[in-house]
């Protein structure tokens, strides 16, 4: 069966003609207006408000786990070993994007991205080799792993997280699930689902859905199958088109998965994604609802989200060594009540 991923034109660039009584007309290119894939409302797909509800009870892992680690606790010791196993040739690739020299339409608006010494003398020289670096890490140009209190559900008035947790957001950080209570890191088997090589393009264009039926076609395509404890490494291309065509709101008009998706990945067990853009196909095609994986996953699965994710030296080599499995090293930095961690992992082949 072919897979189910379609490339969605996107709704035409709209322009502005400007007039002036005194000279020329000018044409101004404005964003391009994004809409969810016709696809996200038939029948076999639609997520309607209602149904999204249901997906919340079907996902929920609340009294699952006591500690603050949420679905990071199925990787197991066993989990481990048998990611160190798929080490046999000794190649590193770095999975981190970072925002550094880099700007454009797709960066954060949550902070400036700074790199400065830390002494300069008032003649300018520079005394010692220290430095101050500052960045949001939620910026949109920056691989991170966000913690399971970034995002939060309203009960009985108040903001929970996973368990039903209260929150506790404080401008000192989340009282409950940061970041820095998700442990140390993780060593696990990762497993690459390259969408566009499925397709046989370069990348999907903004907003193709992923549907669970696109990643069954591509385990069949790639002999690998996902499991529990698992990470899940997202390929849609999002870098490579960037590359090719430059920056673009992925926020507004993203491929990514549909939240048709969400039960499915419960039932393989996996610890956590890792997405090139922001995991939601955008627009999401469930109506009112913008980001229905990080509304759900978060605090009702607990499975942790990686945003912006570099996956593109990944694919080369796993293409390259025709293996799509693969151990997958991080270590979480310590943010205290954090509400994400840079993501610097590496992919060991």
């Amino acid at each position: 069966m072919r897979p189910n991923v379609q490339s969605h034109p996107v709704a035409g660039v709209m322009f502005l003609l400007a007039f002036s009584m005194s000279g020329p007309r000018q044409l101004v290119s404005q964003e391009p207006v994004y809409r969810a894939h016709p696809s996200t409302q038939s029948p076999a797909h639609l997520v309607t408000p209602e149904r999204l509800e249901e997906i919340k009870e079907e996902v929920s892992n609340w009294g699952r786990w006591t500690d603050q680690r949420g679905t990071l606790n199925l990787i197991t010791p066993q989990k481990i070993a048998e990611a160190a196993s798929l080490v046999r040739d000794g190649i590193i690739v770095s999975l981190e994007m970072t925002p550094w020299g880099r700007g454009g339409m797709d960066a954060g608006a949550f902070g400036e991205t700074t790199h400065r010494m830390s002494f300069v003398n008032p003649d300018g020289t520079i005394p010692l080799a220290l430095d101050w670096v500052g960045f949001a890490t939620h910026d949109g140009l920056h691989s991170h792993m966000d913690a399971l209190c970034h995002y939060a559900v309203e009960v009985n008035g108040e903001r929970v997280v996973l368990n039903g947790t209260p929150q506790k957001l404080t401008a000192a950080g989340c009282g409950n699930f940061g970041v820095d209570k998700m442990g140390p890191g993780v060593v696990t088997r990762a497993v690459l689902f390259d969408m566009p090589r499925l397709r046989g393009v370069e990348w999907l264009e903004p907003s193709t859905p992923i549907y669970v039926e696109d990643l069954e076609a591509w385990e069949e395509f790639a002999g690998v199958k996902i499991g529990s404890g698992d990470a899940m490494i997202l390929r849609t291309g999002r870098w490579a088109k960037r590359d090719a065509e430059g920056p673009w709101n992925f926020g507004r008009g993203g491929a990514g998965l549909h939240a048709s998706v969400m039960p499915w990945l419960k039932e393989r067990g996996v610890a956590f994604m890792v997405a090139d853009a922001i995991t939601d196909v955008q627009p999401s095609g469930v109506a009112g609802v913008n980001r229905p994986f990080h509304d759900v996953v978060i605090p009702f699965m607990g499975l942790p989200l990686v945003d912006n994710g570099y996956t593109e030296d990944v694919a080369e080599t796993a293409a390259r060594l025709n293996r799509w499995e693969f151990m997958l090293s991080y270590g979480i930095m310590s943010i205290a009540q954090g509400t994400a961690s840079p993501f610097t992992a590496l992919a060991i082949f």
